[in-house]
């Protein structure tokens, strides 16, 4: 271990099982389990249930609650959102199980968030018997339904409900596959009672993960790679959106090294997790979460876009030139392979003059190929970035959330941070993005209450991967206060974490709308709180954290005790612990945030 990782007092004596040398094959969810164990899932987050009492049984006695792991949480979301967090650093998926159809009702918040930022995730459920006739009364009816996946069919890529063991190994490994295939989304697989507890009396050969080949990815042809290369030699403004891409280093420095060959401005998505260093040169503006002021006006003036997977590409033409002409747009994604009616998180229709269904980060390695005999353009186009003003030291004033991210670049110089998540407020251009896994990007869904749950998983991956980063999550207060119980399951297991709630009382974003209405009908902007404001009593959200086993700090309210807070809570992470600071800041964005939300509220 070298001296900037975190020393982890991983607790393996934690549901280790007592072992039975006499235990055999010999039920359905027995081949259900080394099914899974095949998937290459190393954990499985769950709340319990009776539906999955067989395969429960089988993860502990038959596997020895290894290779998967289970994790206990307390809530249904928090099993999924930590399943989406750890997918979010690792690029594969982790497994969570949900209890019948009640237990799938609590989780689909979470579902919905993994489906909207394409994540692979694999949910598994399960009911009561097929055969009504062999139910147990009353709790087994309530809790089974004629088509379990239908409640989350419409966020989910791929549902199964099979009914005996071959045919439930057979969907596993097409789920892992489906899951996998970009665009990545969560697939579900419901487990019949009947086939988890069926008697083996007969030993079966159920095929494994080698037998199934994974798809080939698509990638642009030559003559369209051509295209676009003629399409750049005329370009004298070429804009690259860098959205939702791989953490690779490799592809990094390839997306890197194509903005720096053909002198391109580059503009990134906080919604997404980092995509290229926002302290470049060439990053012509701060991450952007709404096109506004200096982002919109970069779009505005490129005369050749190449989009990699950009969330909402139409909602960025509409920014920049509304129902004007654009210049030349090319949209490299897979995505549209997921868009369907119930959903509209697949956004506008975007006017492009090529639209490639091909994995952006292959597409960007063949167009540096193609380019690489090309003149480089003389100069950049457009006004140098404004770079990150310098680090200073925390300022004994009221905290802001500009302090607040201030204060956390001064403290976290000397580590190698994961931002696991952020706040909607927070101030992009106080905090610079460098490598793949400085920060993890926002839900996906939009949905309050999933923050704590992902930044578990997150940093859990985080953990067992890259022991030298420093796990932060920056959660607002309503996020933290939805799912907060996750932080025990941090506890309990052993993940070192850095909670820091950025505490304004309220739920800020809708006092926007609201003063946005009042202002619309000349009415008391003074009552926007009404209905918003956390307070009156004030709630203690480090006795939150100490109340699990965590280590809470505050409130604090200035950056100096806040800086001190940090320095205290960064010291006992590296030692394995969980820390929750609660840092009140006054109620408030950025200028820039806050005009891009109210124009938003419109």
């Amino acid at each position: 271990m070298t001296s900037d990782q975190i020393h982890i007092q991983k607790p393996e004596d934690v549901d280790v099982p007592i072992a039975d040398e006499h235990v055999s094959k010999e039920w359905g969810s027995d081949y259900l389990a080394e099914v899974i164990r095949d998937l290459d899932l190393r954990y499985i987050a769950l709340n319990p249930g009776a539906s999955f009492r067989g395969l429960h049984d089988s993860l502990v006695n038959f596997l020895g609650n290894r290779n998967p792991q289970m994790l206990l949480c307390l809530h249904e979301e928090h099993a999924v959102s930590m399943a989406h967090g750890y997918a979010k650093v690792t690029g594969r998926p982790m497994g969570a199980f949900v209890h019948s159809n009640v237990g799938l009702m609590h989780a689909t918040a979470a579902i919905f968030n993994a489906w909207c930022d394409r994540v692979p995730l694999m949910v598994f459920g399960a009911t009561g018997t097929v055969d009504a006739n062999t139910r147990r009364p009353w709790i087994e009816w309530i809790h089974t339904a004629q088509d379990q996946g239908a409640l989350v069919r419409d966020y989910t890529k791929w549902d199964a409900q099979p009914a005996s063991v071959p045919a439930a190994a057979e969907a596993l490994y097409r789920a892992r596959l489906i899951t996998m295939t970009p665009p990545c989304a969560p697939v579900y697989i419901n487990f019949p009672n009947d086939v988890q507890e069926a008697k083996v009396d007969q030993p079966m050969t159920l095929p494994t993960r080698a037998d199934f080949a994974a798809p080939t990815a698509g990638v642009p042809a030559e003559h369209e790679l051509d295209a676009l290369v003629n399409l750049l030699s005329k370009a004298r403004k070429p804009l690259i959106l860098m959205g939702r891409v791989s953490r690779d280093p490799a592809d990094w420095d390839r997306r890197v090294a194509l903005a720096e060959r053909l002198q391109a401005q580059v503009l990134t998505d906080l919604r997404v997790g980092a995509a290229f260093p926002t302290d470049h040169a060439l990053h012509a503006a701060k991450p952007v979460l709404l096109f506004a002021g200096a982002g919109a006006e970069v779009l505005r003036e490129a005369d050749l876009v190449i989009s990699l997977d950009w969330i909402d590409v139409a909602g960025a033409i509409s920014a920049a030139w509304g129902k004007g002409a654009t210049p030349p747009i090319v949209h490299v994604s897979v995505d549209q392979h997921l868009h369907r009616g119930w959903s509209m998180d697949h956004q506008g229709l975007p006017k492009t003059v090529m639209h490639w269904l091909a994995d952006p980060d292959q597409t960007v390695a063949m167009l540096l190929a193609k380019t690489a005999s090309a003149p480089k353009h003389s100069t950049v186009w457009g006004a140098p970035a404004r770079g990150f003003e310098p680090l200073a030291a925390p300022q004994d004033v009221p905290l802001t959330v500009r302090d607040l991210a201030r204060c956390l670049r001064h403290e976290l110089q000397h580590t190698q941070p994961c931002l696991i998540r952020l706040p909607l407020g927070w101030s992009a251009e106080h905090y610079p993005i460098q490598d793949p896994l400085n920060y993890l990007g926002s839900d996906g869904g939009g949905t309050i209450g999933a923050g704590p749950g992902m930044a578990v998983g997150a940093a859990l991956a985080l953990r067992d991967h890259h022991p030298e980063r420093l796990p932060v999550a920056v959660l607002g207060d309503g996020d933290f206060m939805m799912g907060n119980q996750a932080i025990w399951t941090a506890v309990r297991y052993g993940i070192p974490l850095l909670v820091v709630v950025c505490n304004n009382r309220s739920f800020y974003n809708d006092e926007i709308h609201q003063e946005r209405v009042a202002m619309q009908r000349k009415r008391p902007v003074q009552n926007k709180r009404i209905g918003m404001h956390i307070g009156g009593p004030l709630i203690d959200l480090a006795a939150i954290g100490r109340a699990q086993g965590a280590h809470g700090i505050g409130p604090v309210t200035t950056g100096t005790v806040l800086a001190q807070a940090l320095q205290d809570g960064i010291s006992r992470v590296r030692q394995g612990q969980v820390v929750v600071i609660d840092a009140q800041v006054e109620p408030g964005y950025d200028s820039a945030v806050g005009n891009a939300l109210k124009d938003l509220s419109k």
